[in-house]
C-alpha cells in the first residue's frame, strides 16, 4: 500500500502534471474568444513548431518539469536544424495538446463524478450527468465515490509517464546530434589522456631525478657532489613546476596565457638532468631540430623524457645510448642501455604504453624492450606532421 502511494509524495508526479496543464492554458484563452472552434490553437501549432528556437524552448521545459533533478540528456535543448526535426517537434506539440486534453477532462469531471456520488448516496438525485441522470439514491453509492479517485490517480500517473517517453522519443537528440555529442566527449577522452601522459611524464621524471640524486648524494657524502645534485633537483623541480601550472591553466582554461609545451630543442636539458643524476648519457643528435613539425618535436621531447626516466629508475647510473635523427621533418629517436645483471623485465608499465601511444596518435611506430644484445632499447620512428 505504501508504495503504491509513494508517486504522491514526489515532486516529479505534480511537476508532470503541470507541464500537461500548460497547453490548456493557450485553449482556454482561446475559448474565451470564440468557443465554437476549439480545434484553432492545435491547427495554430503546426506553423509554430516549424520555427527552430520551438524546439528549444520545448525541450528547457521536458528537463525541467518531465524530468527534474540532475540534468537529462535524452531531451535535445538545441535548436531545430532539419525538416525532420522540425516535424518531429510539430508532431510532440499535437502530441502534448492532446495528453493536456485528456488531463484537463480528467482532472475536472472524476472529481466531478465523485462528489455526485456522494450526494446519490446523500438521497439527492443528479440531473447534471447522463450516467447518473436515471438513478435511484442510495447509500452504497458512497461506496463507488473513490473509485473515480483512484481513476484520476492512476490517469494521471500514466499520462506523465506517456508525455515523457512522447518526448524522450521526439525531442530527443537527432542522429547528427547524437554524432556531434560523440566526437565531443572523444575529444574530452582524448585531451584527458592526453594531460595523463603530460603529468606522467613530466612528474615522474622530476621524482626519479630527484630520488636518484639524493641517494647519490648521501653515498658520495662529498659536498660538492651533493651541491651539484641539489642544483639538478632545483632545476628538474622547477620544470615540473612549470609543466604543472600549464596542465592545470588547461583544466582551469585559464585566460591568461601559459607556458609552451617543450620541444625537442630543450633535449639538452633533459640530457644534462640525466648526466647530473649519474647517468653516462652518450649522445648523437643529427639534423635541424628546429625544423620538426610542433606536434612531433613535442611528443618526441616526452618520449625522450620517458625514456630517460626509465634509465634512471632502473639502470641508475649506468651507461645509456641517446640517437636523435632528423631528416625531411622526420623523426628517429632511440635510447638503449644494458639492462641490469642481465634481466628482462617486460615493459608494460604505463610510460612505456604512453610511448608507445604517442608514437601512434602520430601514425608512427614504437618499440620498447630488449634488443637481443643484452641492451633495453626504445626506439621511436615518427613521420612528418
Amino acid at each position: 500500500m505504501v508504495r503504491l502511494l509513494r508517486p504522491l509524495f514526489r515532486g516529479t508526479t505534480y511537476t508532470r502534471l503541470l507541464h500537461l496543464w500548460v497547453p490548456m492554458l493557450v485553449v482556454s484563452v482561446w475559448a474565451l474568444i470564440d468557443d465554437t472552434k476549439l480545434w484553432v490553437p492545435a491547427a495554430v501549432l503546426v506553423p509554430v513548431g516549424f520555427i527552430p528556437a520551438v524546439r528549444t524552448g520545448e525541450g528547457v521545459q521536458a528537463r525541467l518539469l518531465l524530468t527534474p533533478g540532475p540534468e537529462d540528456s535524452a531531451f535535445s535543448v538545441a535548436p531545430a536544424v532539419t525538416w525532420q526535426d522540425r516535424l518531429r517537434t510539430v508532431v510532440w506539440l499535437e502530441l502534448r495538446m492532446l495528453l493536456g486534453a485528456l488531463t484537463s477532462g480528467v482532472c475536472v469531471w472524476l472529481p466531478i463524478l465523485t462528489v455526485e456520488l456522494l450526494r446519490l448516496a446523500l438521497g439527492h438525485r443528479i440531473d447534471d450527468i447522463p450516467v447518473l441522470r436515471d438513478a435511484a439514491p442510495h447509500w452504497v453509492y458512497a461506496l463507488l465515490a473513490p473509485l473515480p479517485l483512484l481513476a484520476l490517480y492512476g490517469a494521471v500517473l500514466g499520462l506523465g509517464a506517456l508525455a515523457t517517453a512522447g518526448a524522450r522519443t521526439l525531442l530527443g537528440p537527432s542522429a547528427a546530434e547524437r554524432l556531434s555529442a560523440l566526437e565531443e566527449r572523444t575529444e574530452q577522452l582524448l585531451e584527458r589522456n592526453r594531460i595523463a601522459r603530460e603529468l606522467h611524464d613530466s612528474i615522474g621524471h622530476a621524482l626519479t631525478v630527484a630520488v636518484v640524486q639524493a641517494g647519490a648524494a648521501r653515498a658520495a657524502n662529498s659536498a660538492e657532489f651533493t651541491d651539484r645534485a641539489l642544483t639538478a633537483i632545483e632545476e628538474t623541480g622547477r620544470t615540473a613546476l612549470e609543466d604543472l601550472e600549464r596542465v592545470l591553466g588547461v583544466l582551469r582554461e585559464a585566460e591568461k596565457p601559459v607556458s609552451a609545451r617543450p620541444t625537442l630543442a630543450d633535449a639538452g636539458r633533459l640530457l644534462e638532468s640525466a648526466r647530473a643524476s649519474g647517468a653516462k648519457v652518450d649522445a648523437d643528435v643529427t639534423g635541424p631540430l628546429e625544423t620538426l613539425p610542433g606536434p612531433v618535436s613535442r611528443e618526441g621531447y616526452r618520449i625522450l623524457q620517458e625514456a630517460l626516466t626509465n634509465v634512471l629508475r632502473h639502470a641508475g647510473a649506468g651507461p645509456a645510448r641517446v640517437r636523435v635523427e632528423v631528416a625531411d621533418g622526420a623523426l628517429a629517436l632511440e635510447v638503449s642501455n644494458p639492462l641490469p645483471d642481465g634481466r628482462v623485465t617486460p615493459g608494460r608499465g604505463s610510460g612505456l604504453r604512453g610511448i608507445r601511444e604517442r608514437a601512434a596518435l602520430l601514425g608512427g611506430r614504437a618499440h620498447t624492450g630488449p634488443d637481443g644484445n643484452g641492451d633495453w632499447q626504445v626506439r621511436v620512428e615518427l613521420p612528418p606532421g
